[in-house]
């Protein structure tokens, strides 16, 4: 496991640049909802998921592939672009819906920081969903591992910002050494207050606010179910796929 002074948060895809990830391994957290959405459908059997930035570059990958092989995913502002086979709700990612399909994706603030993060040794996708993946993942790490929060816009996001401090706080099971850098501390102190009351606390943060018109009833109830999914999805290729397949 990386020591704690090799690890850092950043709390949204502009607090970082490409550059600053070279040699180093990056979690991606988007936890309402692009990541729990991406790992939802690693579980049911999404064949790959391919990340873009913007629409055209969606368009431009689906050119190149039968149509019956792809699917278009993602929202824009937390609704489902118009012509898109699938929005960004993890629920609609059902077996039924995207088994052996090869998802195209694209979100507003959770693929961006995907593709930013491509000079990093590793990517891997977090979420609630898959939290125990991540932290066996990163326990076999020595080189220096940067959590990023895609935040909203530029902005911190609660949910985002709670889940870098919960792989933090069982990273150190409970006790964050000084030698730490800031991000983490203020990642870890976040979840130390409200580990107890998850769900509450991201039901009641300014992104769900934002979404609860949007978005299916239970949409954020199940983006906090921790430890549902037994998968790692992350980049390999250019490509999302589960690493531990």
């Amino acid at each position: 496991m990386p020591e704690s002074n090799y690890i850092d948060v950043f709390f949204s895809v502009q607090a970082f640049q490409e550059e600053d990830l070279r040699g180093k391994s990056a979690v991606i957290i988007d936890i309402l909802r692009a990541t729990s959405s991406i790992t939802t459908a690693i579980h049911n059997g999404a064949k790959k998921v391919i990340p873009v930035e913007d629409m055209s570059d969606a368009v431009k990958i689906a050119h190149t592939m039968d149509t019956n092989d792809y699917l278009l995913c993602g929202e824009k502002n937390g609704s489902k672009i118009e012509g898109y086979h699938l929005g960004n709700s993890p629920q609609e990612y059902t077996k039924e819906a995207i088994a052996d399909k090869t998802l195209i994706f694209n979100t507003t603030n959770g693929t961006k920081a995907i593709k930013k993060a491509a000079l990093a040794n590793r990517i891997y996708i977090g979420s609630f969903l898959n939290q125990q993946n991540i932290l066996d993942a990163l326990k076999e790490h020595d080189d220096e591992v940067v959590l990023i929060c895609s935040g909203w816009r530029g902005r911190l996001a609660l949910e985002d910002t709670l889940f870098a401090g919960s792989l933090l706080y069982h990273m150190f099971e409970g006790n964050l050494p000084e030698k730490t850098k800031d991000g983490a501390k203020i990642a870890f102190g976040l979840y130390e207050k409200f580990k107890d009351q998850i769900q509450e606390t991201i039901g009641g943060s300014d992104h769900a606010y934002r979404l609860r018109n949007l978005v299916p009833e239970n949409d954020i109830e199940f983006c906090c179910n921790l430890n549902a999914f037994d998968v790692l999805p992350g980049m390999r290729d250019g490509l999302i796929t589960d690493l531990n397949g």
